[in-house]
């Protein structure tokens, strides 16, 4: 929405983590579709490893259903599983709508006791919740999993001199429209 939100200390070796144990990585927002490109580039440039990313279509009025819906269809139409989930306080419904246990359930944000059964809180920082997945074992590799060929490159987006180039030309327009 114009600004660009700052990368938590951790969070990319913690996706890459899941990555390296042979889980596909999904991204999931309630965004429109017609910010694809700018996300796409934003988690390029943050080098958060290479998924699918799933976005609204056009605006929608819930986009917490339309998360649950995408990955509801993820489960009964292609027989995925959910492994683990991240997120804010607000996609903790969006989670356990896919009953995807509490313990999968990693929440970035202030611990409340009303929400404590339902999740696991994130609340010493990424570096120390991959610690702590390595040390408990929680953490498997994947089984029975058929690999997707991801392609090398910045989430199919053009070369990143051209993505540089883009981005300045981006931002240059965004500065000079009036307030």
């Amino acid at each position: 929405m114009g600004s660009d939100p700052k990368v938590r200390a951790g969070a990319v070796d913690v996706v890459r983590h899941w990555q390296d144990l042979g889980y596909l990585i999904i991204y999931v927002t309630g965004r429109p579709d017609m910010q694809k490109q700018r996300v796409v580039a934003w988690l390029a440039q943050h080098n958060f490893p290479h998924g699918i990313v799933s976005f609204c279509d056009g605006l929608v009025h819930d986009p917490l259903r339309h998360k649950a819906n995408f990955l509801k269809s993820l489960i009964t139409d292609l027989h995925m599983r959910i492994h683990a989930a991240y997120g804010s306080t607000k996609d903790i419904s969006v989670y356990s709508s896919i009953s995807l246990p509490p313990t999968h359930i990693y929440i970035v944000g202030r611990p409340t006791k009303k929400l404590q059964s339902q999740c696991q809180f994130i609340t010493e920082g990424y570096a120390a919740h991959l610690a702590q997945l390595e040390y408990t074992h929680r953490a498997r590799p994947a089984k029975n999993t058929t690999r997707m060929a991801l392609r090398k490159g910045s989430f199919g987006l053009p070369s990143q001199a051209e993505f540089l180039r883009k981005r300045n030309h981006l931002l240059r327009t965004i500065s000079s429209q009036p307030a």
